[in-house]
């Protein structure tokens, strides 16, 4: 366990020091990024053809893929983020307090990819203008995939606001140490500050994290998003009433997982090692095998019904889900990560920082070929499959694969300029440890 004691310096570090290796991560994130984007334009050019999509039924493929299946990974990430951390503060989960802020980040990032998703699937970015907003009024009415948008525009605003509250207390108290160059940004988020609201900030940002658990379940990755797909009965791969808990159980196996690795990031990059300790991590982790229990449970619950005396659409569509490579795949990684997980808890010496990483890892990979499949297979077996003559057929193209690398490569950019302007661990947190860390002292003198 570090003896060092965590100060205003620490925090200060990603914003007052730059090494050659950011340059290198941003050069990185930026041609993953850039590479998309040019695959985008093209696609802009050419129309939706060179994707890996068709049209249902003669086409014999799917209108929706890797973009539809790789929004709804961001969405999960993104809301899983926002309620850890509305969690670490409505619970008073004191532990967590310096991943808080990186899991209110990952959020605002998470909802940039899943929104961008929206825009590059709707094939034109015009269309958002014409065909959502300014006919919303009907269209809010008639398309589930507005009220995604909806919940994605009102949860980054919640989120924004709820992260620049929190700010608003760090940016005065560091001012004197922050870059004059952002000068713009810091006054444009400390206007109008006083010390008398503090506490009546903290009391607001306590009512927000209320309000984020309570909506979780209705609005977030337990509801929305998941009755995007969950009312179609002619769809019975999809329908049913279990998505909405499974679709909230996989966000914040995803949302755990990011903050482990962007965690171990920072940890790794600034000497965090007495901020972001081990038992963080720990911690973490065991979360991460309850929600992935929970994940596996809910997956047998659909497996069961889907395999033993089903309606003979629901048993087409199970079978081939079943018998697909990338749900054995996904389901293996998961069961695996929850097998080591439970070993860790009897044998504790086999949990080290780098194991937590690999799990991490291995679940957003799971989920990402979960939720890529699972959309998927709802449109390969309907329950009229009026086209079973074509046989479905998609191969997602090289555009649609990097627009995963290309979104990560975008959120990697957004963490790497936002650390550079604003800590991403709260003073409140450092203010905690170092009041921990004094009293641990003090018993150790008075012992001796």
């Amino acid at each position: 366990m570090s003896t060092k004691t965590p100060s205003k310096a620490d925090i200060l570090r990603p914003i007052q020091e730059t090494s050659s290796t950011y340059y290198i991560l941003v050069a990185v994130a930026g041609l993953a990024f850039a590479v998309f984007l040019i695959g985008w334009f093209y696609q802009l050019y050419e129309g939706m053809v060179v994707t890996g999509l068709s049209d249902w039924g003669t086409g014999g493929g799917v209108t929706w893929g890797v973009y539809i299946g790789a929004f709804i990974w961001w969405v999960g990430i993104a809301h899983g983020g926002i309620i850890l951390s509305a969690a670490v503060r409505l619970l008073g989960m004191d532990r967590y307090m310096p991943v808080a802020r990186l899991a209110e980040m990952l959020t605002l990032a998470g909802l940039s990819a899943a929104g961008f998703y929206v825009i590059v699937h709707m094939g034109r970015p015009d269309r958002m203008v014409t065909s959502v907003i300014g006919h919303y009024h009907i269209t809010v009415n008639n398309s589930p995939l507005v009220w995604d948008v909806t919940v994605i525009t009102a949860y980054f605003v919640l989120t924004a606001t709820y992260l620049s509250l929190t700010l608003r207390y760090d940016i005065i108290r560091l001012r004197d140490q922050l870059p004059d160059h952002f000068g713009p940004i810091y006054s444009m988020l400390t206007i109008g500050y006083s010390e008398e609201e503090d506490v009546i900030v903290q009391r607001m940002v306590w009512w927000l994290a209320l309000a984020i658990i309570i909506m979780a379940p209705l609005l977030l990755h337990g509801g929305v998003i998941p009755w995007l797909f969950a009312v179609l009965p002619t769809y019975p791969r999809w329908f049913g009433g279990v998505q909405g808990p499974q679709f909230l159980t996989i966000a914040l196996t995803s949302a755990i997982s990011g903050v482990i690795i962007l965690s171990a990031a920072f940890r790794r990059a600034y000497d965090w090692d007495h901020i972001i300790t081990d038992d963080i991590f720990r911690g973490l982790l065991l979360w991460l095998g309850f929600f992935c229990l929970l994940f596996l449970w809910l997956q047998l619950q659909q497996v069961t019904t889907g395999s033993f005396s089903p309606p003979v659409d629901l048993g087409i569509a199970w079978i081939a889900t079943l018998e697909h490579p990338a749900y054995i795949f996904s389901m293996t990684l998961v069961a695996v990560v929850l097998a080591f997980i439970f070993a860790t808890t009897i044998r504790p010496a086999l949990f080290t920082k780098t194991r937590a990483i690999i799990c991490a890892l291995a679940v957003l990979t799971a989920t990402l070929f979960e939720k890529v499949l699972f959309v998927i297979e709802g449109f390969f077996h309907p329950s009229f499959e009026i086209y079973a003559a074509t046989p479905g057929i998609y191969v997602p193209s090289l555009i649609e694969i990097a627009s995963i690398t290309g979104t990560i490569g975008m959120v990697s950019l957004f963490f790497l300029t936002v650390a550079k302007i604003v800590p991403v661990v709260e003073l409140h947190a450092i203010e905690h440890l170092r009041a921990e860390h004094d009293d641990s002292s003090t018993h150790e003198d008075q012992t001796h």
